[in-house]
């Protein structure tokens, strides 16, 4: 009882802050800039990458008196950018995360039949510098200090592969192409060192893709954007009810069939959800990036353990329908920075108390004025695989029920 109090307490404490914050951002949106980029957007960027891993996973990872019959290191790998900032024209920094596209698996250890993964993710902050190669050529280099984290398995109650969470540097380098103005073709290596005490061997990645940046636009298409002719809210405060009524077959449609959300092995039954989200840039009719606050109270679905987090996530919505009922969107959010109030869940390890909230959505803005806002959705909480345990929280359908500001 004592237990639940707590997080009730807490729970007011973070509705009162969205509550305050939302005061705030009523003033400041007397003035109205969001049709342009804001200052921490302006030479920002991000970008995703695929390619190839490698490292040297073997028997030896093993502890003593244990062997693999064979091991499954497939070589998919992907590196993403979440965000990065050019600071001068040579100099950036970016907060990186690889991981493999499918995790090394031990096969049939000392006999006993099925595959046991062991994965692998690494993250941290790079500095880098960016030099001419030719005239659209460039150079880049990179450093920087990050985490590898490798989770274990267990065979009949022993410990047959240990778990690993250390912090070293990171390196690499590669050349950029331009596209685009906005658009660069990046290709590029990156190699992170292993740890004898842990028997991980050191990795490395060979990945391409793009990169995406964020450019001051220019005054004539900032007033394009601010020209009125299409609805975007400033503020919008959400109420939400999640429930397993209907079960968990929208997670898992889009988490295994249609894959471009993610499920997990903690179910809630249900939850609470107060959100507050704050418009800071929008294009003239679709496009739209919001930064958002939400606190949510939960409760499990086998043990009914009841539990809180705090969250802060970047949004993106994209507005598919312009109708005069209605403005319908797609709404889609990753890596939302979020403290969890426990750590294991109806009995599986969830990681640390520090994860991140995904969301993926639909709703609609209604009525006259858009005052009123509506949205089904569906959440996830993870570390990633940047922490030994990793089971994921999937959270059902949410009903939610908005005004706007």
């Amino acid at each position: 009882m004592c237990h639940l109090m707590k997080l009730r307490m807490v729970f007011a404490g973070a509705l009162l802050v969205c509550i305050t914050t939302t005061a705030a951002a009523q003033e400041a949106a007397q003035d109205d800039t969001r049709g342009q980029y804001p200052s921490f957007m302006r030479d920002s960027y991000f970008s995703l990458n695929g390619g190839a891993i490698g490292y040297l996973f073997s028997d030896t990872q093993l502890e003593p008196g244990f062997r693999a019959e064979s091991i499954d290191k497939a070589r998919i790998a992907v590196r993403i950018e979440f965000f990065g900032h050019h600071f001068t024209k040579n100099f950036s920094a970016h907060v990186v995360y690889m991981r493999p596209g499918f995790f090394v698996k031990y096969n049939n250890v000392n006999g006993h039949s099925g595959s046991m993964p062991v994965s692998n993710a690494y993250a941290g902050l790079m500095l880098a510098w960016n030099f001419p190669l030719s005239e659209r050529l460039n150079g880049y280099v990179e450093g920087g200090y990050g985490v590898t984290s490798r989770s274990g398995f267990e065979i009949d109650g022993r410990t047959a592969l240990p778990t690993a969470h250390y912090g070293a540097g990171m390196f690499g380098g590669g050349v950029t192409y331009p596209l685009r103005e906005n658009v660069d073709f990046v290709l590029g290596a990156t190699y992170t060192p292993g740890r004898q005490s842990f028997n991980q061997p050191s990795t490395r990645m060979y990945t391409t893709g793009l990169r995406y940046t964020m450019h001051a636009l220019p005054a004539e298409e900032v007033a394009v954007n601010r020209d009125g002719a299409y609805f975007f809210p400033t503020n919008v405060v959400q109420l939400g009810a999640s429930t397993n009524l209907l079960g968990y077959g929208v997670n898992e449609l889009f988490g295994r069939y249609v894959v471009i959300f993610f499920s997990g092995h903690v179910e809630v039954d249900h939850g609470l959800t107060l959100a507050y989200e704050r418009n800071v840039f929008h294009s003239r009719k679709r496009f739209a990036f919001d930064l958002g606050l939400s606190a949510s109270f939960w409760d499990s679905n086998v043990v009914h353990e009841n539990f809180v987090t705090l969250s802060a996530y970047p949004l993106v919505r994209y507005f598919l329908v312009r109708a005069e009922p209605a403005d319908v969107y797609f709404a889609y959010s990753v890596a939302g920075p979020t403290f969890i109030t426990q750590s294991k869940l109806d009995g599986l390890e969830t990681g640390a108390q520090f994860t991140f909230q995904d969301k993926m959505g639909v709703g609609w803005f209604m009525g006259r004025s858009r005052r009123v806002n509506a949205e089904l959705s569906i959440k996830h909480f993870s570390n990633g695989n940047l922490a030994t345990s990793n089971a994921g929280i999937k959270i059902p359908l949410t009903f939610t029920i908005g005004l706007t500001f």
